[in-house]
């Protein structure tokens, strides 16, 4: 499961990282939930160009009339997300990228849920792959998106059995590409990312409001948890 994120990269990072314009500032964020609006990479479908999307954390499927299905179709299994009925037309047509820098998960310790922080060691953002659907509303141009989930590494298995899938820039074009959804060729791209190059550490209570978000939600814990062996 993914259910909470972060992002800090600049839009110039970003436009660099993702080769799709984009302008404006973007402010750093610490504790990313869902229902909450998301930065996404898309190909448009009006100029089969690559740009930004802002979209709705929970994705909405075209033929759903009630939009609080988006409450729980946050992340979509990668194991079965072509065949489910809310996420095969989009898992086919409509993939994104979904920029971050790192995620949260949750272990349980003594009765509580401690959060902890993933991300990559040398800090740098990176790309999940993701789902996206369209405003149900011509004056609606926040459509709605969901993030696939694999196998955990080793680094977050202490922690949860599920993570993001994270793509590397090497597939970003595949990934991205309209009507070339077939399982078989997408499966290598939903594994679990190597556990070389990531680190996680325990953060404190303040992630679990989403209403908070701030520099503090990344921030060591300095309380006594059991550390996290890869």
């Amino acid at each position: 499961m993914c259910g909470r994120f972060t992002l800090f990269a600049s839009m110039p990072v970003l436009s660099k990282m993702f080769d799709a314009p984009g302008s404006g500032d973007l402010a750093p964020r610490y504790n990313i939930a869902p229902s909450q609006t998301i930065l996404a990479v898309r190909v448009s479908p009006a100029t089969g160009l690559r740009d930004f999307l802002r979209a709705r954390w929970g994705l909405v499927p075209s033929w759903s009339k009630d939009p609080s299905i988006g409450n729980r179709l946050i992340n979509a299994r990668s194991e079965t997300v072509h065949v489910k009925p809310a996420f095969r037309s989009a898992f086919r047509d409509r993939r994104c990228l979904i920029p971050a820098s790192g995620f949260f998960e949750w272990r349980r310790i003594d009765g509580r849920k401690q959060p902890y922080f993933i991300r990559m060691r040398d800090g740098s953002p990176f790309a999940l792959a993701g789902l996206w659907e369209p405003g149900k509303e011509p004056e609606d141009p926040v459509g709605t998106c969901a993030i696939l989930t694999t196998e955990s590494n080793s680094v977050v298995s202490p922690l949860h059995d599920r993570m993001p899938v994270i793509v590397g820039p090497d597939r970003y074009e595949q990934w991205l590409a309209p009507g070339a959804g077939s399982p078989d060729s997408l499966k290598p791209l939903l594994a679990p990312w190597p556990p070389g190059g990531m680190e996680a550490w325990p953060v404190g209570p303040r992630v679990n409001n989403p209403r908070i978000d701030d520099e503090e939600c990344v921030a060591l814990f300095r309380g006594t948890v059991p550390p996290v062996a890869e």
